[in-house]
């Protein structure tokens, strides 16, 4: 499935982004928000491989962002159901999620990227999306509501308190 902006191209992963994903997987800024743990080459293959397989199952996943001018990859971003144990439970609803590369971050490609998924989404039929964020990461947080996330609560994943949003069509 793939989404066309002005500035990026999201497409579905492909080996070919395997690098570029490792990399931006094994930089301790990059998952200072996400768990904190670096990931070895082995865990980001394996990460390739669930994004693709996402789409087979559910009919949506992720993209990997590639700059148009240049093809050089951005980040990615999309949509997963990954029975993450949370109380309460956000299981069966479309979980959006996003992480760009170091040298891709403040640029507007999150927020560009975002929009054009959560249309596609949209126009897909999904009535509603949440996502999970660390309360301390600024910047997820007002992406987040900048493109409709809102009623924010509180959710326990495992014993972490994170923020958990929802976006309803429509509202």
């Amino acid at each position: 499935m793939r989404l066309e902006t002005d500035r990026l191209v999201l497409d579905v992963h492909s080996v070919g982004d395997f690098e570029a994903l490792h990399a931006m997987w094994s930089d301790p800024d990059t998952v200072r928000f996400l768990g904190g743990k670096v990931g070895s080459r082995q865990d980001s293959w394996m990460r390739l491989l669930r994004y693709r397989g996402l789409w087979a199952l559910l009919g949506y996943g992720y993209w990997a962002l590639h700059e148009k001018v240049s093809d050089r990859f951005v980040g990615e971003l999309g949509f997963a159901d990954f029975h993450r144990p949370t109380e309460p439970s956000f299981e069966g609803i479309p979980e959006a999620g996003w992480v760009l590369a170091p040298w891709a971050r403040g640029k507007g490609y999150a927020t560009e990227a975002l929009s054009a998924a959560l249309g596609w989404l949209d126009g897909a039929g999904y009535p509603r999306s949440v996502c999970i964020i660390d309360p301390a990461n600024a910047a997820s947080l007002a992406l987040a509501q900048k493109v409709g996330f809102g009623a924010p609560k509180t959710v326990h994943f495992g014993s972490e308190a994170i923020t958990l949003f929802e976006r309803v069509v429509g509202q």
